[in-house]
């Protein structure tokens, strides 16, 4: 098996509104990743809101999903 061409198992998800991270962590859910703790908001050095929520791919999901183009 060519691990390279496997998804990631842990995923950072980051967006500078909500309502753009919400979008993103949707369509990953829909390619069965899970929800990995819960959201954080912070503001960075440019006074910019950013969001973030980290995502897993389950292990007996993990060999069933592969990188677009792999």
């Amino acid at each position: 098996m060519d691990h390279s061409a496997e998804r990631l198992r842990y995923i950072l998800l980051t967006a500078p509104d909500g309502d753009e991270l919400a979008t993103r962590v949707s369509e990953v859910l829909d390619e069965g990743y899970e929800l990995y703790g819960s959201p954080a908001i912070t503001i960075d050095t440019n006074q910019q809101l950013i969001v973030a929520q980290a995502v897993v791919l389950p292990p007996y999901a993990a060999g069933r999903y592969r990188r677009p183009g792999a």
